[in-house]
């Protein structure tokens, strides 16, 4: 139960002000000045305080120590734990004013979630509520509570169960969340709302949420900004998910050559929006250029100009010629109404330029009707620029493993976003702290070409010193944007970040690297321990594409998770596809971090299936503690039932390696053959490149 108390502390309120994520980061760091001198006094404060991230780049410690001075009588005086959040919270608030952060700061957000610096206006929530109306009124098990009411807290009280998040983002990202492993009934305990969560924690970071200081118990009590914070970045995710090339070919009409196709590519959605609504504002006459969802559209005049367009059949005479924004801003929302738009927004949040609503507003349009040519010869090109399937769903799972490690940058695309080192630089120093020397490094916008490449070679140096295979690749190779060797490169870090965390797992592992192998025979004899009799040769062995082996293995690692009545004999590809769908929900559910597909499973990918192996892995070492040269087999995992309840607890909850600084628990291994030491060399063909030829 300790996992879900978490850190108490006696104020509600300062307890309030705080995600479990960051009350435990923070405890550690008191305590570290505890256990040195005995107590704290005011004086530790300013050396560890100007450490911390959030204030790193704000203040010296001189200026924390002035600003404790007025404070404190003396900085001699010693200071309990509250008192140091209390300090913590004061200097954040300063810094809020020295930055001129306002209350109404993003929602859709793109970084790490804050506590004090985020909050949802009421109208964002009400927007919110309306399209969780529309979208999941018809649910079988939420329609006995939706409607919502926007002035109550419906919203956040139904959302504590986990079943509503987890709903949403099926919504948004169709298939995401296998329902049979969601725990969908009107009372939940502590353990089955912990395990929604812990699903829908995991499975919004393999949609591209954002999600490094919320965790299980947050969403639980229901704290409103985290909630709906969430919230917001998942329907978010929904709205702008078309507004890509390969999902709305299309798009190319909006460009002229095949550089602009390619820069297309790599904007992120809301700069293609901003495009497809300029386009379409130019051809209706618009004398401006739109380039925020703000002020840019504050009076109306570019929505009326662009509903003009898009639906002249709809179109009232008088918009334009009102002077009263409301007003006009009224007439507007009658015309998206009657061309089939929801209304999500008042007048009023489009008079005061609400970025969030009206981006949501703009993208409701797009998706209503994009006006966009269907020119068979344009859209066949726009195709062909697209990646094959498998580069796709490698680009996919690093970019959203990348984003899931709660950098400063967020990544859209990762073979135009990593060109520039910046964002490898900063996965570096994340996944190996101190090994950039930033001094030598440029942060983007980047003009001078020759920038981009000194921080590609640093990339490629770190590489180096951290035993990467980079046989003749240079820092040019990925600032040209080669694709199989940027791939090769990441597959690199996230095997890195993985070896290393089972490494530091092993009490006993003095030292020795784990291997693909050792994945290999801990699965085996996991499952072995059971009294099952499934064994697999290597990660590539045909068996696996049915499912049922790591089925069994999730079994063995917590008798009660899989529900054996759902399982299937995974003999046919609609078979396979259940199981494996049921697999990855069923690891989210456990507490594992992964970013495979179900055809991953299906196809047996060999890299992809290392990364499920090893994440199921590490959960298990880190629950029982047990070594893993060994592989004791704990007796609570030896049954030879096949269970046909709704999964048992896990004691999973929520990351206790994570800390302020972001999470760690990102699954990935080498693809080497699963019967020998990692190996060093890559197996993308051509991944290894010659320069001298």
């Amino acid at each position: 139960m300790s996992n879900f108390v978490g850190v108490v502390v006696s104020d509600q309120w300062l307890q309030s002000q705080f995600t479990q994520v960051e009350l435990r980061s923070l405890n550690s760091k008191f305590m570290a000045l505890k256990n040195q001198n005995g107590k704290v006094i005011y004086g530790d404060l300013p050396t560890v305080m100007a450490n911390l991230k959030a204030f790193k780049e704000m203040y010296t410690e001189k200026e924390i120590e002035g600003l404790l001075g007025e404070h404190s009588p003396d900085l001699r005086d010693e200071i309990d734990f509250e008192s140091f959040l209390r300090v913590y919270l004061n200097l954040q608030s300063f810094a809020t004013s020295k930055q001129g952060v306002t209350k109404n700061s993003s929602s859709f957000l793109k970084s790490t979630t804050t506590t004090l610096l985020h909050t949802i206006s009421a109208s964002e929530k009400a927007s919110y509520v309306a399209h969780i109306n529309s979208y999941l009124g018809d649910d079988p098990f939420l329609s006995q509570y939706l409607p919502l009411d926007p002035a109550t807290d419906d919203l956040i009280d139904l959302a504590k169960d986990g079943v509503l998040l987890c709903k949403l983002i099926n919504v948004a990202v169709p298939g995401t969340i296998d329902e049979r492993a969601i725990n969908a009934k009107k009372v939940l305990n502590l353990w089955e709302r912990n395990e929604n969560h812990t699903l829908c924690l995991n499975s919004s970071k393999a949609i591209g949420c954002t999600v490094v200081n919320i965790g299980t118990q947050d969403l639980v009590e229901g704290r409103p900004h985290l909630v709906l914070g969430l919230i917001s970045q998942i329907i978010k995710i929904q709205l702008l998910a078309d507004l890509n090339l390969k999902k709305t070919p299309q798009l190319v009409e909006l460009v002229e050559d095949s550089q602009e196709v390619e820069e297309l590519l790599s904007l992120p959605p809301e700069k293609v929006l901003l495009k497809w609504m300029n386009f379409h504002l130019q051809r209706g006459g618009y004398d401006k250029t739109v380039k925020n969802f703000s002020s840019d559209v504050k009076d109306g005049r570019a929505y009326a100009y662009l509903l003009n367009v898009l639906a002249p059949e709809h179109c009232n005479p008088s918009t334009l010629d009102t002077k009263d924004p409301i007003q006009r801003a009224e007439l507007v929302l009658d015309h998206a109404e009657r061309m089939g738009c929801k209304r999500y927004l008042t007048p009023k949040d489009i008079v005061e330029g609400s970025s969030n609503l009206n981006l949501a507003f703009v993208a409701q349009i797009f998706h209503q009707r994009s006006g966009l040519s269907t020119d068979n010869k344009r859209i066949s090109y726009a195709e062909m620029m697209t990646d094959d399937v498998q580069t796709s769903r490698e680009e996919r799972c690093f970019r959203l493993w990348i984003n899931s490690l709660g950098i400063g940058t967020y990544v859209y695309n990762v073979f135009e976003d990593v060109r520039n080192g910046w964002i490898l630089l900063e996965v570096l120093d994340r996944i190996s702290p101190g090994s950039v020397n930033w001094k030598h490094a440029t942060r983007p916008p980047i003009k001078m070409p020759f920038r981009k490449v000194e921080n590609c070679n640093q990339v490629i140096k770190i590489g180096r010193q951290l035993r990467f295979s980079l046989v003749n690749i240079a820092g040019n190779d990925i600032v040209q944007g080669n694709k199989k060797l940027i791939l090769a490169f990441l597959w690199q870090l996230m095997r890195f970040t993985m070896l290393q965390l089972l490494k530091n797992l092993r009490s006993h592992s003095q030292g020795r690297e784990i291997t693909d192998a050792d994945i290999l025979k801990w699965a085996n004899r996991k499952v072995k321990s059971t009294g099952r009799t499934s064994h697999i040769e290597s990660f590539k062995d045909k068996s696996l594409s049915s499912g049922i082996f790591f089925l069994e293995l999730l079994s063995a690692v917590e008798p009660r998770v899989v529900n054996w009545n759902l399982v299937t004999k995974g003999a046919s590809d609609d078979e396979k596809k259940l199981n494996a769908t049921y697999i990855i929900s069923v690891a989210r559910k456990l507490g594992c971090s992964i970013f495979l597909l179900p055809e991953d499973i299906m196809e047996i990918n060999q890299k992809m299936i290392l990364t499920l192996a090893a994440s199921i892995m590490y959960w298990s070492l880190q629950q029982s503690g047990e070594d893993a040269d060994s592989f004791p087999s704990p007796a609570s995992t030896i049954t030879n039932n096949t269970p046909d309840a709704s999964p048992a607890p896990s004691v999973c909850g929520e990351d206790e390696i994570s800390s302020l600084g972001g999470e760690i628990s990102n699954l990935s291994i080498d693809d080497a053959a699963s019967d020998t030491s990692v190996s060093s060399q890559l197996d993308y063909e051509g991944a290894e490149v010659d320069h001298r030829k």
